[in-house]
C-alpha cells in the first residue's frame, strides 16, 4: 500500500484517504489540562460479573438499577451495557436490560456486544442517542455493525482490529483505522460520530503490554490530526487485567492522566473509583503535574514527595516503559 509521512517516515498515501488532514510529527503537549473533561462510560454492568449475569437471567431489576444509579450519581456520562456475545435470547435479554436501566437514569447508553442481533435490538430500545460499542476493521464487523450505526444514527466505537488481528505498532494502527473510517464515511457515517479505540492490552504481559501502552499514548496524541472530527476512547481497565486487585486502580488512574494529557476524549472506566473521578475533575492537580513531568523525562526529587505522589511517579515510569513491570514495581 502507498504511504504517508509520520515522524519523517512515509506510511500511506493521503490521497487514498480523503479523511486525512495533515503530516504529523510526534511532540509533547505544552497546554496541560487542569480539568480533564474526559467522558466517562461507566463499565460496571458487565455480563462477566456473576451478579450481573445472574440478575439478567433471573430478571432481578434491583441489582441492575442499583448499579446504574450508583454510576450515574458518581458522575458517569454514559452507562455501558456489556453483554458479550449474548447467544441465548439476545433480543429479549437486551431489551429487558436497556428498559430496566432507562427506568431509573436519564443518561445515554453504550450497547456493548459482539452479537449484531442483540446490538440492533438494543439500539432500537434506547430512548437517548446511544453509542454502538463496537465495530472494527474486521470484514464481518464492517458489514454487520457499521450499517447499524448508520441505520440508527448513533455514535459508534471503531477499534483498530482487522482480519489480520491486532496492529502491532502506531503506524499500523493508524493505517488500519484510516481504512475503516474511510469505509464508514462511504456508508454515510461522519467522522464526528466515530469514537476510535486503539485497544489497550494488559501491562503485565512481559514487556509486550508496556510497549502497547506507550503505543496507545502516541496513537491518541496524533489521532485528531490525522482524522479530524473523530473522538478517542479506551477500555481503561484492560490495562490492569491480571494485576493484583489492590494495584489495579493505581495503574488505571495513572494511565488515564497520561492519556488525557494527549487529549483523550473518553474512557470506559469505573466511575465508582472516587480517586479516579477526582482526577478527572482536576481535584488532584499536583498528581497530574508529577505524571506529566514523568512523561517528559523531567527530573523529580523523590525525597520531597509524599508516599502517594511517589506511587504515581513510579507507576508512570512503568507505563512509559522506563521500568520493567512486575507486581512489586512500587517497592523498587
Amino acid at each position: 500500500m502507498p504511504l504517508v509521512l509520520f515522524s519523517g517516515r512515509e506510511i500511506f498515501d493521503k490521497r487514498s484517504f480523503p479523511c486525512y488532514s495533515a503530516v504529523v510529527y510526534l511532540r509533547y503537549r505544552t497546554d496541560r489540562p487542569e480539568v480533564f473533561d474526559t467522558v466517562i462510560i461507566g463499565e460496571n454492568i458487565h455480563v462477566l460479573a456473576r451478579v450481573v449475569s445472574t440478575a439478567i437471567r433471573e430478571r432481578d431489576s434491583k441489582i441492575i438499577q442499583d448499579l446504574a444509579k450508583a454510576q450515574a450519581e458518581a458522575g458517569a456520562d454514559y452507562i455501558d451495557l456489556n453483554v458479550g456475545p449474548m447467544r441465548k435470547d439476545p433480543e429479549e435479554n437486551i431489551q429487558w436490560l436497556v428498559s430496566t436501566v432507562q427506568e431509573v437514569i436519564d443518561l445515554p447508553l453504550s450497547i456493548d456486544t459482539m452479537n449484531p442481533v442483540a446490538m440492533e435490538s438494543g439500539l432500537k430500545t434506547c430512548q437517548k442517542r446511544p453509542l454502538l460499542n463496537s465495530a472494527s476493521g474486521k470484514t464481518d464487523s464492517k458489514e454487520q455493525m457499521l450499517p447499524l450505526a448508520r441505520k440508527y444514527n448513533c455514535d459508534v466505537v471503531i477499534s483498530v482490529m482487522t482480519d489480520k488481528g491486532m496492529p502491532p505498532d502506531v503506524d499500523s494502527k493508524i493505517e488500519s483505522i484510516m481504512d475503516t473510517v474511510a469505509y464508514a464515511n462511504e456508508l454515510g457515517i461522519p467522522n464526528e460520530d466515530i469514537w476510535v479505540d486503539p485497544i489497550i492490552l494488559p501491562v503485565s504481559t512481559a514487556g509486550e503490554g508496556q510497549r502497547f501502552a506507550v503505543a496507545c499514548l502516541e496513537f491518541i496524541k496524533i489521532l485528531e490530526d490525522v482524522l479530524p472530527g473523530v473522538k478517542s476512547t479506551v477500555g481503561l481497565s484492560n490495562l490492569s487485567n491480571g494485576v493484583p486487585s489492590e494495584l489495579r486502580p493505581l495503574l488505571n488512574r495513572t494511565y488515564l492522566v497520561m492519556l488525557d494529557s494527549n487529549k483523550l476524549y473518553s474512557a470506559i472506566a469505573d466511575p465508582l473509583d472516587e480517586e479516579l473521578m477526582s482526577l478527572t475533575k482536576g481535584e488532584m492537580p499536583e498528581i497530574g503535574e508529577l505524571v506529566y513531568k514523568s512523561m517528559e523525562g523531567q527530573d523529580i526529587d523523590f525525597s520531597v514527595l509524599s508516599q502517594r505522589e511517589l506511587e504515581y511517579v513510579k507507576t508512570a515510569k512503568v507505563l512509559m516503559g522506563e521500568t520493567l513491570y512486575s507486581d512489586a514495581w512500587l517497592e523498587s
